[in-house]
């Protein structure tokens, strides 16, 4: 009789961990429902070349060179991407993971969930930027929290996270919270200001106006043991491609940490897909 309830025990396990549910996924689907729900919608004006009239040259022959002008003004952005190259720290395992993200431009609000496996077990991250609060948790076998980051360097990361990838959303370069200085025909200053928290980064494009990186010195590693450690950031696009809806996107992109004694580059995918609305 023992035998036969291990067994089933064991089969319910397994069942758990191969369906497609999960508490952390549920959760992360209701916030991106709530926030759709409350964001602003700008209905069906488009998008003009005067609109951005007032930023830097090189982010206005960016806008142009994309294909955005003439396209919806934008209340929010879904980006995907399949099997990313992950690494969890410098000594951490590497994972190959699925990668979706929104964000919101009404307010600085970023929300991504990162969905994979280890040893054939799922493990889940949940990416968060809300109200001025940033989070990062992460989930293995749907239950197990193995870490959960917050605080003040949280919260600046993910504000900077948030403006780098905001030439993604142009809508969010007309709001009021981000501001812009020309350094010369291939490089912008750009800052973000939200909560009383300000952060800022320089965004560089190519002779095409293709942004190519953006790199900060505000944004912290905090390791799983809380540990904080400054270190210069960057995200680098690469191999433009014109999408589905007309635009030109970078179909490549990495994040990568700039450390004293050589280049980390812990997330390293091709986006699968992008979506308005």
């Amino acid at each position: 009789m023992t035998v036969v309830i291990i067994l089933f025990l064991i089969g319910l396990l397994l069942i758990w961990l191969w369906i497609p549910y999960s508490p952390l996924k549920k959760q992360y689907r209701k916030d991106i429902k709530l926030i759709k729900k409350s964001n602003i919608k700008n209905g069906e004006r488009v998008l003009k070349k005067s609109d951005f009239m007032h930023l830097p040259t090189p982010i206005q022959k960016y806008i142009e060179y994309c294909g955005y002008i003439g396209t919806k003004q934008m209340s929010s952005l879904c980006m995907e991407y399949k099997n990313v190259d992950f690494m969890q720290g410098r000594e951490g395992p590497s994972l190959k993971i699925d990668y979706t993200q929104y964000n919101f431009v009404s307010s600085p609000c970023r929300m991504a969930f990162i969905d994979s496996r280890m040893f054939g077990i799922p493990f889940e991250g949940y990416d968060t930027y809300q109200d001025g609060k940033g989070g990062m948790k992460g989930v293995i076998a749907k239950v197990i929290t193995l870490f959960n980051q917050t605080g003040p360097e949280m919260d600046k990361a993910c504000l900077v996270t948030f403006l780098a990838e905001s030439l993604f959303i142009p809508s969010v370069l007309l709001e009021n919270y981000i501001s812009f200085e020309e350094i010369d025909a291939y490089h912008v200053r750009a800052a973000i200001t939200y909560k009383e928290q300000t952060v800022s980064g320089i965004f560089s494009f190519n002779e095409k106006y293709e942004f190519t990186s953006f790199s900060t010195e505000d944004r912290a590693v905090v390791d799983k043991d809380g540990t904080i450690e400054m270190i210069p950031w960057t995200a680098a696009c690469r191999d433009y491609r014109r999408f589905e809806n007309g635009i030109k996107y970078p179909s490549g992109f990495s994040a990568i940490w700039k450390y004293p004694e050589g280049d980390f580059i812990y997330f390293d995918g091709l986006i699968n897909r992008i979506q308005y609305d």
